[in-house]
Parts: structure tokens; C-alpha cells; sequence
């Protein structure tokens, strides 16, 4: 007789190593970025970690501890991460995967250490992206550390913004800065009076140059536009008094006043004469939408850090709780697993794990799609010179054609060679590729702080009362703190929301997302325990929902998806969110699994690794498909009227005598019949008969499919408890408590 042989399924021994974090998150052939993290790392739980434990943190004021990171960071190459080589920059091309491994290492540990390394880059930003190329030569090559030999100090600089209370943050289109002429002599450049109060400034401790925005405050100056000011020009540059913050406390910020004359060249990007008025070439939203389009991103991925990094000590803290006790005993299960005996516990873990790896995989997978943007742009606007395509107007058609030429080919079958034309023709592949990224970067940004902060309270939670102390392992009390600021960086939620609910209507997007359908489809026939197959599902409900709404009223007959409508638009953003990032998730987990195999130093456990990822995957997809069917429903239903017993609302209803009737020919129909009117016009004691769906009825069939698609999730929660319950730690932390 022939017997069945089960293997055991093999799971997580050790924590992923670099070598696999390298696969999953898209960097495994790029040997200078390996080095860049692991430099990056080193100042991070050094210098970084020592100053923390030190008690840095315990003051507002930019202290000569905190300015020797700056020093820390130039010897080891991050702030040069930004330049070109010709520059005094470490590598060629795009940064942005850099940027955002970075601010994942320094994060890891504090976010203020990240804050104070990105802001530099932040403030050569706007020249990098706008500036003339007399302004990118002369401003990044010498915030470049210097070189031995070299008789300087680097530049540092700051980006200033945001305005003075009351007007800090409320709209980043309205500028209390102005900018007037001081002086005009004939044939001479105009000299320039730049009257700034900034509020919440990083690097304004240290900094001796700052870009700004500015609204004119003259008829000779058109508009508004970002100049550079510079320590030494006449006038007043006081970088005011620091501020209390309660987190971030390694970064300096302030609250500075800049009284200025400066010569017009420091506009950023130049300017053109007509008619007698400066006309900037870019106005400050414009230079702003180019830099805060790719530095959001890593801000998004510090809070992905902050989750990842609560694992270890959330582990070494649940087996160790109870050790010390008289009746934890070497050996037994309170000594070995303390908290972990118990399912609660190591079921929340997952969540926060979970959470992590979606939120490091959407913030990377944004990051890797600017980086093949850049170029493109570069390309696309050589094209368009070449084309003759001049003006904004001229500019906007071209894109459009290209757009729509792009959403019908991705429209066609899978196997239709004609889609190809979507990824060789410049035009097409620049237009998927940014419509794209005008998507993952607000997502990335509001997913990950947002959610993130929720996230490491729950972590924070899971360390008892020594979570919230200063000597937590990993700091976690700090990074929760700090998470709540980084959710407000470069737009608090709102702003991404808004973003969102223009980006993701676009056709374009949307025809990417039908392919993202079939492709979860594909995947989970292969890949079931991924929870591709929930993900696919839930993303067909989400585009029926944003359909519905599109064309859809409310019961007052207002139409219900416009731009002021934030009660529709912002929800809807909000869910794209959670589909987006457990893609990303598990996209990454397969090419963990395709390339790790080819890889000796990740192939080793390799399987128990994916299975534990793919867990994790199902996790979170089970979540998010939850996230987006409750919202989704509050949207399609509840916009709606509910129906009174009145003559309209009665007239879907049962009578009591044609009740009667049909069931003397249907015995027991009366028995699902529940809004019943009796023939004295009594009815039930409620507000009115049950709601109709028979519009929303494709709905509320795809509502029922992704409940079944949730078959296995929590067979999945369950074994990925159990592997951490076994996952072998360090014995101690490589950085101090």
C-alpha cells in the first residue's frame, strides 16, 4: 500500500541578509550602491547611535556633537551622493534610489540624522532640477565635501519655504516672502531686495545659503520665482531661534529672517527681460513640483526603516519579558518564548512586519521609477526641441496625443505585439512612466508616514511600558514620535490626497492598473500563497467604485467625484494606497524568489525566506483588500437616500394581502419577505423598508468574490507567527540602547 510522504515547509531562519534585501529591493547589480549602504550604515549606528544614546536628542540647539555628523557624513561620502562626479559626486546619473537608501540606513536609527543629511540635498534641489547651468556648476561643486588639498568649507544650505505662523503651511501657492528691485542701473544686472520669514527651516543652524520662495512686490518683477540668498550678501541673514521640537532633535530647524539684496542672477533657472520686467523662467510652484516630485519619496521610506528596524528588538524583548522570574526556568517555554508563547503578541508583530516590507517595497519601486524617468525627461525634452514642440500649450498636446496613443495600446491583449510600441517609442514610454510616477510618489509619501505612524504605535505598544522610555532598544519610542513629523514633510496628507485624486484619474494610469489586474491574475495561478489573487479582485472593485463615481450623484443629484468633493476623492485615495504598496510587496517577494536562486550568497535558506515573505504578502494583502472593500462600499452605498414609508419607498415593498395570495401558492415565501405593509398600513417599527442594491449589484458581486479570494490569509498569519516565534536574533543589538 502506498503511503503519502509530507515534507515540512521550510520558513525564516535568520533575519533577511544585505545579500537578499539587495535582490528583492532592486539594487543586487549595482555594486556602488551596495557600498553606499553599507557606508551609510556605519555613521548611522555609530556616530549616529552613540549621540542618541548620549542623550543628543535632549536639546533644541545645534550643538558641536550634532555638527560633527555633518562632518561624519561628508567623510563617508553621503552628502556627495547628490552630485555628479564632475561635481565631486560619487557616481553618474539618477540619485534617487541612492537618496532613498540613504535616508532608509540614517533612519534606521534616528530620523533627525536622516532629516539633517536629505535637507542639504533638499536645498541644492531646485538648482539641481531648475537652476542655469552657471548656477548647478558653481552651487554643487562646492557643497561637495572638500578634497585633501582643497582649502575650504563646504557649502551647507537650507530650503526655505514655508512661511511664518499663521501662515505656516496652508497654502504653498500663497508667499509672504517678497522680492521688489533695489536697484536698476542702465546696462548693469538688476540688484535685488528679498525680504524673507521662514518657520520650520532644517539646516538653518549651520546653513550659509538657502533657496527661497518668493512673490513679487514690484511691477518690474513678474510673478513669483525661488532665489538663492547667501550669507555674506548685505543685509540681514539670521537664522533666529531654534525650534522646540519634540522630535527630530539631531536636525536644526528655526525660524529665520532674511532682509537681502542679491544680484537677479540668483533667480533660480535665470530669467528673460520684456518690455522692461524680470520674468523669471520658473515660477517657485514650478520648481517646486520638480523637486518635491522626487524628495517626498524619501521621506516616505524613513518611516519604512523606523517599522523594519522595531522587529529585532520587539523580538528580544517578548522572549526575554519573563526571564528572571522564579518560574522562568532555562529551558521552558516562558524562559525561551516569554511573550511569544502567546498568538496575540506575535500576530501583531506580523502586522508591523508586514506593514514594513509594503511600505520599503513601494517606497524603493517609486524610487527605481525616477530613476529610469530622469533620463526619459532629458530625452523627451530634446525630442521636443528637435520636433519644434516649444510652449507650454504645444508641450501639453504632444503629451496628451502620446498619453492617449499609450492607454490604447495597453489596452490591447497581453500577447499583442503592437504593445511593445508602448516601451521602444520615446514618447509613449516617457508618457506611462510619468503618469506612473505621478502616482507612486504620493502614494509612497502618504501610505508610508501615514499608515507607518499607526503602525509603530502598535510596535511601540508591543515593548510594554519600556517602549515610551529613553533606553528603549532601537529607540522606539523616538522613531514613533519622529514618524509623526514626517507624515507633515513636504505636504502633509492632504496635499498627497489631493495629488492622487487628479494623478490616478488619469487614462493612462488607469490602463496600467487593467494590466496590473491580469498580472495578479497570472500570479497567483502560479503564486497563490501571495495573495495575488484577493489583490486582483480588490482592484476591480476599486476601479468599478471610482467608474461609479465618476458618472454617478448623490441623492441630491450633485455630481459625486469632483475636485472639491474631498469626501470622495481623498477615501478613494486613500485604498489606491493599500493596493498599490501590497503590489510592490509582492512583486518584490518573486524577484526575490527568480534572482536569489542565482545568487550563492542568497540562495542558501532562500525558500524559507520567500515562503515567509509570501506569508507576509498574503498579510497585508488580506488587509488592504479589507481596507478597500470598506471604503469602496461606504462610497457606493452611502451616497445614497435610504428609503422612508412613504408612496415611493412602499412601492418596492410586500402587501399583506397579495402576501397572502402568493403564498397559498408558494408555501413559505412569506418567510423572506422582510418589509411587509399590512392592509391597515401598519409596518415595521424602523426608518424605513431595507435599501435596494439593483444598481450596485456588480458590486456586491465583486464584494462577495474577494470575501472567498480571502481564503488561506489567516492560514497564512498563522504560519508566519510561528516563524518568528523560531527566527534566530543577533544577541544584541549592533548599534546602542
Amino acid at each position: 500500500m502506498a503511503t503519502a510522504i509530507l515534507t515540512e515547509r521550510e520558513t525564516l531562519r535568520t533575519l533577511p541578509s544585505d545579500a537578499a534585501r539587495q535582490v528583492q529591493w532592486g539594487f543586487a547589480d549595482r555594486f556602488d550602491l551596495q557600498m553606499l549602504v553599507q557606508s551609510a550604515r556605519s555613521v548611522a549606528r555609530g556616530p549616529v547611535a552613540r549621540l542618541v544614546a548620549q542623550g543628543g536628542r535632549n536639546s533644541h540647539e545645534w550643538t558641536a556633537g550634532k555638527a560633527e555628523l555633518l562632518e561624519a557624513f561628508d567623510s563617508s561620502g553621503i552628502t556627495a551622493v547628490f552630485m555628479d562626479p564632475e561635481e565631486g559626486g560619487l557616481f553618474a546619473g539618477p540619485k534617487n534610489l541612492a537618496l532613498a537608501l540613504v535616508a532608509f540606513e540614517l533612519a534606521w536609527v534616528d530620523g533627525g540624522a536622516a532629516t539633517a543629511s536629505l535637507a542639504g540635498c533638499l536645498a541644492l534641489a531646485p538648482i539641481h532640477e531648475r537652476g542655469t547651468p552657471e548656477q548647478q556648476q558653481h552651487y554643487m561643486r562646492l557643497a561637495a565635501p572638500t578634497k585633501p588639498g582643497e582649502d575650504r568649507k563646504p557649502l551647507r544650505g537650507a530650503f526655505c519655504l514655508t512661511e511664518p505662523i499663521p501662515y505656516v503651511g496652508v497654502d504653498t501657492g500663497m508667499l509672504n516672502g517678497k522680492v521688489r528691485v533695489a536697484e536698476w542701473n542702465a546696462g548693469e544686472e538688476p540688484l535685488l531686495q528679498v525680504e524673507k520669514r521662514g518657520r520650520f527651516i532644517t539646516n538653518i543652524g549651520f546653513a550659509n545659503f538657502v533657496t527661497a520662495a518668493v512673490d513679487s512686490d514690484d511691477e518690474r518683477i513678474n510673478g513669483s520665482c525661488m532665489v538663492i540668498l547667501e550669507e555674506g550678501d548685505p543685509g540681514i541673514f539670521d537664522r533666529g531661534t531654534p525650534t522646540k521640537k519634540m522630535v527630530h532633535q539631531l536636525s536644526s530647524t528655526g525660524d529665520p529672517i532674511f532682509n537681502l539684496q542679491v544680484p537677479a542672477s540668483r533667480i533660480v533657472g535665470g530669467y528673460d527681460l520684456q518690455d522692461g520686467v524680470i520674468v523669471p523662467r520658473y515660477s517657485h510652484s514650478e520648481v517646486i513640483e520638480a523637486v518635491f516630485r522626487r524628495t517626498r519619496v524619501t521621506v516616505g521610506v524613513m518611516t519604512s526603516a523606523k517599522l523594519l528596524s522595531a522587529v529585532e528588538p520587539v523580538i528580544r524583548y517578548q522572549r526575554g519579558r519573563f526571564r528572571g522570574a522564579e518560574t522562568a526556568t532555562p529551558g521552558s517555554v516562558r524562559y525561551e518564548l516569554g511573550l511569544q508563547a502567546r498568538q496575540d503578541a506575535l500576530h501583531r508583530l506580523v502586522d508591523v512586519w508586514a506593514t514594513g516590507e509594503a511600505s520599503a517595497s513601494l517606497a524603493f519601486a517609486a524610487a527605481r521609477a525616477f530613476d529610469e524617468l530622469d533620463p526619459l525627461e532629458k530625452e523627451f525634452e530634446q525630442l521636443c526641441v528637435s520636433e519644434g514642440v516649444s510652449g507650454a500649450k504645444a508641450r501639453s498636446k504632444f503629451v496628451r496625443e502620446a498619453s492617449e496613443r499609450a492607454a490604447e495600446l495597453l489596452s490591447l491583449p497581453a500577447k499583442d505585439p503592437r504593445r511593445e510600441q508602448v516601451h521602444s517609442d520615446l514618447p509613449l514610454r516617457f508618457s506611462m512612466l510619468d503618469s506612473l510616477a505621478d502616482v507612486l510618489c504620493p502614494a509612497a509619501k502618504l501610505w508610508n508616514t501615514g499608515w507607518g505612524a499607526q503602525m509603530m504605535r502598535e510596535a511601540v505598544s508591543l515593548m510594554g511600558g519600556y517602549g515610551i522610555t529613553e533606553d528603549c532598544p532601537g529607540f522606539l519610542g523616538n522613531k514613533w514620535m519622529d514618524a509623526q513629523l514626517e507624515a507633515t514633510y513636504e505636504g502633509p496628507e492632504a496635499v498627497q490626497r489631493r495629488q492622487l485624486s487628479i494623478t490616478m484619474t488619469n487614462p493612462l494610469f488607469l490602463s496600467q492598473m487593467r494590466s496590473w489586474i491580469r498580472e495578479m491574475r497570472t500570479i497567483a495561478s502560479d503564486h497563490p500563497g501571495t495573495g495575488a489573487c484577493a489583490l486582483a479582485t480588490a482592484m476591480s472593485m476599486w476601479m468599478w467604485t471610482l467608474d461609479h463615481l465618476q458618472h454617478g450623484k448623490d441623492a441630491d443629484g450633485s455630481k459625486l467625484y469632483q475636485s472639491a468633493r474631498q469626501g470622495v476623492t481623498f477615501p478613494l485615495a486613500d485604498a489606491l494606497c493599500w493596493l498599490i504598496a501590497a503590489r510592490c510587496q509582492i512583486l518584490d517577494v518573486l524577484r526575490l524568489e527568480e534572482q536569489g536562486a542565482q545568487d550563492p550568497a542568497v540562495s542558501e535558506g532562500l525558500n524559507g525566506l520567500v515562503n515567509f515573505l509570501s506569508d507576509l504578502s498574503h498579510v497585508q494583502t488580506a488587509r488592504a483588500s479589507g481596507e478597500v472593500a470598506r471604503i469602496c462600499a461606504e462610497l457606493v452605498f452611502g451616497y445614497n437616500r435610504h428609503p422612508a414609508w412613504d408612496e415611493e419607498g412602499a412601492r418596492g415593498c410586500w402587501h399583506e394581502d397579495e402576501l397572502e395570495a402568493i403564498e397559498s401558492i408558494m408555501p413559505g415565501v412569506g418567510s423572506y419577505a422582510f418589509d411587509v405593509i399590512n392592509n391597515d398600513g401598519s409596518h415595521p417599527q424602523k426608518a424605513g423598508p431595507c435599501a435596494k442594491c439593483d444598481r450596485e449589484r456588480p458590486f456586491l458581486t465583486l464584494h462577495t468574490k474577494l470575501d472567498g479570494c480571502l481564503t488561506g490569509a489567516r492560514l497564512a498569519k498563522d504560519r508566519a507567527a510561528e516563524a518568528i516565534s523560531k527566527i534566530m536574533i543577533p544577541e544584541a543589538l549592533d548599534y546602542p540602547a
